[in-house]
C-alpha cells in the first residue's frame, strides 16, 4: 500500500485548492490549526484525502497540514521491550515445559507500519507467541536447556522475515525462563546424582589401580635393598611423630627387619 503512487485527481486537488485557499483568508489564526510539531523520536504519516502524502514519514520537528483534507499519524520510532507470555510447548522428545522470553524490536519505517498492517505492536507479539512455539517444538529438552543463544537467533531470523513489510526490525530476542513439571526434575536430579556416582567410582577403581601399580614397584625396590626397609620405617616413624607432635616409643628390634630381609633374599 505504502509504494503506490496513484494522484488525488482533479476533485482532490480542487478541495486542497479551496483548503489552502481558507488558510489564507483566515490566516494568521488558521496557521495554529495546521502547525504540527514532531518529536525527535516520532515520525508523521500524512495522509491527504485519504492517500499517503508521501514515501517518506514527515519530522522530527514542525510540519505544515492543511485543514480538512489532510490527516496525520504519529508513529514512535523508539526501541519497544515485549514480553513474551508463558508458552506451554511439547518438546520433540515429547516433554511438556513452559518458556517465556522477551523481544526488543523498533519501528524503521512508519509508513509501512501505517499502511500496511492495524496494530504492528499487537501483530509483532502474536507472531513472537507462535514462532517461540513452533521453534521450540522441534527441539529436545536437552537442546533447549543447553542451546538459548542458537534458538534465540533462530526466533529473531524468523521474526525479520515476517515482519519487514511490516517497518519492523527485531533487535534481540532471549528466553527468560524454562519451567519443567517437578516429576521431570526429580528424574533428571536422580540421572544426573547417578551419573555423577558412576563417574566418581570409575575415579576411585583408577586411583587404586595406580596405587597398587606404585605399592608393587615399592616392593620389588624393597625386595633388592633389604636396608631399605629398616630406613623407609624410621622415616615413618619420623612423620609421625611431626604430625602428632608426640614421642612414639616402639619396642621392637630393628634386627627382625634385617633377618626377614636376609630370608627373602635366601
Amino acid at each position: 500500500i505504502a509504494d503506490r503512487q496513484e494522484g488525488i485527481g482533479v476533485c482532490g486537488w480542487f478541495l486542497v485548492s479551496l483548503s489552502f485557499l481558507l488558510v489564507l483568508i483566515t490566516f494568521p489564526i488558521s496557521i495554529w490549526a495546521c502547525i504540527k510539531v514532531v518529536r525527535e523520536y516520532e515520525r508523521a504519516v500524512v495522509f491527504r484525502l485519504g492517500r499517503i502524502l508521501s514515501k517518506k514519514a514527515k519530522g522530527p520537528g514542525i510540519i505544515l497540514v492543511l485543514p480538512c483534507t489532510d490527516t496525520f499519524v504519529k508513529v514512535d520510532l523508539r526501541m519497544v521491550t515485549c514480553k513474551i507470555p508463558p508458552q506451554e510447548i511439547l518438546t520433540r522428545d515429547a516433554v511438556t515445559a513452559q518458556v517465556d522470553g522477551v523481544v526488543h524490536y523498533r519501528i524503521h519505517s512508519a509508513v509501512c507500519a501505517v499502511a500496511n498492517i492495524t496494530d504492528v505492536h499487537s501483530a509483532t507479539l502474536l507472531l513472537a507467541q507462535t514462532t517461540l512455539r513452533n521453534v521450540l517444538g522441534t527441539q529436545s529438552l536437552a537442546q533447549l536447556l543447553a542451546g538459548r543463544e542458537e534458538i534465540a537467533h533462530s526466533i529473531q531470523a524468523t521474526l525479520n522475515s515476517a515482519t519487514e513489510q511490516w517497518g519492523v526490525k527485531v533487535a534481540r530476542v532471549e528466553i527468560k525462563d524454562i519451567r519443567i513439571p517437578r516429576a521431570m526434575q526429580r528424574a533428571m536430579a536422580a540421572e544426573a546424582e547417578a551419573a555423577r556416582e558412576t563417574k566418581a567410582k570409575v575415579v576411585a577403581a583408577e586411583g587404586e589401580r595406580n596405587a597398587s601399580k606404585a605399592l608393587q614397584k615399592a616392593s620389588m625396590v624393597l625386595t633388592e635393598s633389604p636396608a631399605g626397609l629398616p630406613l623407609r620405617y624410621l622415616q615413618t616413624l619420623t612423620a609421625v611423630a611431626a604430625q602428632n607432635n608426640s614421642t612414639i616409643v616402639f619396642p621392637l628390634p630393628i634386627n627382625i627387619f634385617g633377618s626377614l630381609g636376609q630370608k627373602s633374599t635366601g
